[in-house]
Protein backbone atom coordinates (compact mmCIF):
# COMPACT_ATOMS: atom_id res chain seq x y z
CA UNK A 1 0.00 0.00 0.00
CA UNK A 2 1.26 3.62 -1.39
CA UNK A 3 1.51 5.85 2.13
CA UNK A 4 -0.58 8.69 1.55
CA UNK A 5 0.44 12.28 -0.10
CA UNK A 6 0.99 14.99 2.86
CA UNK A 7 -0.65 17.96 1.62
CA UNK A 8 -0.63 21.37 3.70
CA UNK A 9 -2.79 24.68 2.83
CA UNK A 10 -0.73 27.03 4.42
CA UNK A 11 -2.35 30.83 4.94
CA UNK A 12 -1.98 33.96 7.44
CA UNK A 13 -4.09 33.30 10.18
CA UNK A 14 -5.22 29.75 9.41
CA UNK A 15 -8.49 30.40 10.25
CA UNK A 16 -10.44 29.86 6.99
CA UNK A 17 -9.70 29.44 3.68
CA UNK A 18 -6.81 27.22 4.75
CA UNK A 19 -9.33 25.46 7.24
CA UNK A 20 -11.84 24.74 4.21
CA UNK A 21 -9.26 23.37 2.19
CA UNK A 22 -8.15 21.06 4.83
CA UNK A 23 -11.76 20.28 5.67
CA UNK A 24 -12.73 19.92 1.91
CA UNK A 25 -9.52 17.44 0.96
CA UNK A 26 -10.48 15.33 3.98
CA UNK A 27 -14.19 14.87 3.13
CA UNK A 28 -13.52 14.06 -0.79
CA UNK A 29 -9.73 12.48 -0.79
CA UNK A 30 -8.92 11.15 2.72
CA UNK A 31 -8.29 7.56 1.33
CA UNK A 32 -5.18 9.45 -1.20
CA UNK A 33 -3.97 12.10 1.40
CA UNK A 34 -3.81 13.52 4.58
CA UNK A 35 -4.49 17.12 4.63
CA UNK A 36 -3.12 19.94 6.64
CA UNK A 37 -3.51 23.42 7.46
CA UNK A 38 -1.58 25.97 9.37
CA UNK A 39 -0.97 29.75 9.13
CA UNK A 40 2.09 32.01 9.31
CA UNK A 41 0.43 34.15 12.13
CA UNK A 42 -2.46 31.87 13.09
CA UNK A 43 -5.34 33.22 15.16
CA UNK A 44 -7.67 30.45 15.39
CA UNK A 45 -10.96 29.76 13.92
CA UNK A 46 -13.59 31.67 11.85
CA UNK A 47 -16.70 30.88 13.23
CA UNK A 48 -18.25 31.90 9.39
CA UNK A 49 -16.06 29.69 7.76
CA UNK A 50 -17.06 26.65 10.00
CA UNK A 51 -20.85 27.70 9.38
CA UNK A 52 -19.83 27.85 5.79
CA UNK A 53 -18.61 24.84 5.57
CA UNK A 54 -21.47 22.96 7.79
CA UNK A 55 -24.02 24.18 5.39
CA UNK A 56 -22.45 21.24 2.81
CA UNK A 57 -21.94 18.87 5.64
CA UNK A 58 -18.37 19.19 6.42
CA UNK A 59 -17.86 19.76 10.08
CA UNK A 60 -14.53 21.98 10.54
CA UNK A 61 -15.02 22.88 14.06
CA UNK A 62 -12.95 20.22 15.46
CA UNK A 63 -10.00 21.35 13.60
CA UNK A 64 -6.87 23.76 15.14
CA UNK A 65 -5.51 26.64 14.27
CA UNK A 66 -2.05 25.66 13.92
CA UNK A 67 1.52 27.78 13.39
CA UNK A 68 3.52 26.62 10.47
CA UNK A 69 6.54 25.92 12.74
CA UNK A 70 5.03 22.25 13.67
CA UNK A 71 4.88 21.23 10.23
CA UNK A 72 8.85 21.81 9.11
CA UNK A 73 9.83 18.60 9.95
CA UNK A 74 6.42 16.96 8.80
CA UNK A 75 7.42 15.54 5.79
CA UNK A 76 5.09 17.28 3.89
CA UNK A 77 4.40 16.23 -0.04
CA UNK A 78 2.71 19.26 -1.14
CA UNK A 79 2.22 22.71 0.49
CA UNK A 80 -0.36 24.98 -1.05
CA UNK A 81 -0.36 28.52 -0.45
CA UNK A 82 -3.72 29.87 -0.21
CA UNK A 83 -3.34 33.87 -0.08
CA UNK A 84 -0.49 36.07 -1.45
CA UNK A 85 1.08 37.05 2.06
CA UNK A 86 1.11 32.93 2.81
CA UNK A 87 3.22 32.84 -0.20
CA UNK A 88 5.76 35.66 0.42
CA UNK A 89 6.31 34.31 3.95
CA UNK A 90 6.14 30.78 2.96
CA UNK A 91 9.52 29.09 5.00
CA UNK A 92 11.43 26.33 3.19
CA UNK A 93 10.78 23.34 3.98
CA UNK A 94 13.46 20.27 4.77
CA UNK A 95 13.35 17.52 2.13
CA UNK A 96 11.08 17.59 -1.49
CA UNK A 97 7.78 19.51 -0.40
CA UNK A 98 6.64 21.41 -3.52
CA UNK A 99 5.30 24.78 -2.82
CA UNK A 100 2.75 25.73 -4.83
CA UNK A 101 0.33 28.85 -4.78
CA UNK A 102 -3.13 29.24 -5.15
CA UNK A 103 -4.76 32.51 -5.09
CA UNK A 104 -8.18 32.75 -2.94
CA UNK A 105 -9.92 36.04 -1.75
CA UNK A 106 -9.95 36.73 1.88
CA UNK A 107 -13.64 36.29 3.00
CA UNK A 108 -13.37 37.95 6.36
CA UNK A 109 -12.00 40.68 4.27
CA UNK A 110 -14.86 41.03 1.80
CA UNK A 111 -16.87 40.23 4.27
CA UNK A 112 -15.92 44.05 6.30
CA UNK A 113 -18.01 46.01 4.19
CA UNK A 114 -21.72 43.61 4.55
CA UNK A 115 -24.29 44.82 5.75
CA UNK A 116 -25.21 42.12 7.95
CA UNK A 117 -24.59 38.54 8.50
CA UNK A 118 -26.25 36.84 5.81
CA UNK A 119 -24.34 39.30 3.22
CA UNK A 120 -21.00 37.97 4.12
CA UNK A 121 -21.78 34.62 4.27
CA UNK A 122 -22.43 35.18 0.96
CA UNK A 123 -18.14 35.63 0.49
CA UNK A 124 -17.51 32.74 2.29
CA UNK A 125 -20.15 30.74 0.38
CA UNK A 126 -17.97 31.96 -3.19
CA UNK A 127 -14.97 30.94 -1.64
CA UNK A 128 -15.78 27.53 -0.42
CA UNK A 129 -17.61 26.93 -3.40
CA UNK A 130 -14.26 27.81 -5.33
CA UNK A 131 -12.42 25.38 -3.12
CA UNK A 132 -14.25 22.57 -3.43
CA UNK A 133 -13.41 23.27 -7.54
CA UNK A 134 -10.10 23.12 -6.90
CA UNK A 135 -9.96 20.51 -4.84
CA UNK A 136 -11.80 18.01 -6.97
CA UNK A 137 -9.49 19.05 -9.63
CA UNK A 138 -6.01 18.47 -7.55
CA UNK A 139 -4.74 15.07 -9.04
CA UNK A 140 -3.05 16.52 -11.87
CA UNK A 141 -0.88 19.10 -9.85
CA UNK A 142 0.51 16.60 -7.94
CA UNK A 143 2.32 13.96 -10.28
Amino acid sequence: MTPKKKILFLCTGNSCRSQMAEGWLSHLRSDDYQSLSAGVEPHGMNPLAVRAMSEVGIDISAQSSDHIDIYLDAGLDYVFTVCDNARETCPIFPGDAKVIHLGFDDPPRLAKAAQNEEEAMGHYRRVRDEISQFIEKIDPLLY
